[in-house]
């Protein structure tokens, strides 16, 4: 996993990296040239910009009426986005102005499309700029003829009139193209996984709701109409109703297996009891593939990362047995500062991806609502090698 890259030190606190500009002067530097190139292309831009505006907004508003209105809404909120990186990259070039680009939405890992167009629509990036180039006509129109007046009528005191307002366009692309608040782009990121929280809560509900209803509890039943049918025959038949009770005592033997295969499921004891390195080797042991397991853990995690963290292998080593045709795999599981990083490898066929339906969309949207990450490399014809990182928090 690489790291982010750190941020300069002159950007702080999400501020934008502001170039020292040189004072202004009576001759015509390279510096007042591209603040007069930048004034020229705002008009433009900014009728560009308007007409795009105004006409999206219009036509999706129009068709909101329709099922294509909030699709196409969401397409255009997405094409600001990429008008507002064109915008900055012309500041940046021409007005030094430095304004980090914000977050990129997280599309890809949101499974339901309902899901995405939300997101996309609740974008405040997408919206600030939708209202930059709107209110940009007007100041278009007015700094291209001054800027194209002064060259011809005023041009002694050009650089004093081209700094000015290229000043008022540092301003606005800063105000308002600037990346989302910290905050405010944690409590969107939150809110979204808050969500696969809950769906994913709710689908562990039902599966064992289900190997309770499919399982144990048929097993059950079947047991109690046997011991019926054996307490009827006792006393006609003693031969019949011991058969039937060795049948029923296999019947309870199944049963409890059952159970303790969904216990095991739910939160193995040995997790509880003996920690992650152990739990991982009691998994690797049922795979069909040998698995090499090394932990290398100074401490145990909290409960709920030991959890996940058990459950994501254990998905993993599935998938493995499954559909891999691998001969070896291996686990590791170290913790680097605070993260807790695990990596899956088997030399099987390969060609294993997020979208392949074999529960991998799962596990990355399990691990992203904990902010962690989910990485799989598998290349057609292999190897495959699956990372997972996860925040480390000690246990109380």
């Amino acid at each position: 996993m690489t790291a982010p890259a750190p941020r300069s030190p002159a950007s702080v606190d999400g501020r934008e990296d502001r170039e020292r500009l040189p004072p202004v002067r009576f001759a015509l530097d390279g510096h007042t040239w591209k603040e007069v190139a930048h004034l020229l292309l705002n008009l433009p831009m900014a009728l560009f910009g308007f007409v795009y505006v105004s006409t999206t907004l219009w036509v999706s508003g129009v068709l909101t009426l329709t099922v294509i209105g909030i699709p196409l809404l969401a397409a255009t909120l997405l094409g600001a986005r990429q008008l507002g990186k064109l915008e900055r990259a012309r500041a940046r070039a021409l007005l030094g102005v430095r304004v980090e680009e914000p977050t990129p939405l997280p599309l890809a890992k949101r499974g339901a499309g309902t899901q995405r167009l939300w997101m996309t629509l609740k974008d405040p990036v997408a919206w600030r700029t939708l209202l930059y180039d709107f209110i940009r006509l007007p100041w278009g129109i007015l700094t291209f003829c001054i800027t194209l007046t002064s060259l011809f009528v005023l041009w002694p005191v050009l650089p004093f009139i081209a700094r000015g307002l290229s000043n008022a366009d540092r301003a606005m692309v800063r105000g308002l193209l600037s990346p989302s608040d910290e905050l405010e782009r944690r409590i969107a990121e939150l809110e979204s996984d808050r969500g696969v929280v809950v769906d994913t809560a709710a689908a562990d509900l039902r599966r064992i709701e289900r190997d309770l209803h499919d399982g144990a509890q048929a097993r059950l039943v079947n047991l109690a109409m046997g011991l019926g049918l054996a307490k009827e025959k006792l006393l006609e038949d003693p031969d019949s109703a011991a058969a039937m009770v060795e049948e029923a005592h296999g019947e309870v033997k199944l049963a409890l297996q059952e159970l303790r295969d969904l216990a095991r499921g739910i939160h193995p004891a040995v997790l509880t009891d003996r920690g992650l390195d152990a739990a991982l080797s009691s998994v690797a042991s049922r795979c069909t593939v040998p698995v090499q397991v090394t932990a290398d853990l100074p401490s145990r995690p909290a409960p709920a990362i030991e959890g996940i963290a058990y459950f994501t292998v254990s998905e993993l080593l599935q998938n493995i047995s499954k559909h891999s045709g691998a001969r070896s795999a291996s686990v590791e599981v170290w913790r680097t500062e605070d993260r807790l990083l695990i990596q899956v490898r088997d030399d099987g066929q390969g060609g294993a991806n997020l979208d392949g339906g074999s529960g991998m969309r799962g596990l990355a949207d399990r691990l992203g609502a904990v902010d962690g990450l989910f990485v799989v490399d598998s290349p057609a014809g292999g190897p495959t090698t699956v990372t997972a990182e996860l925040p480390w928090r000690d246990r109380s």
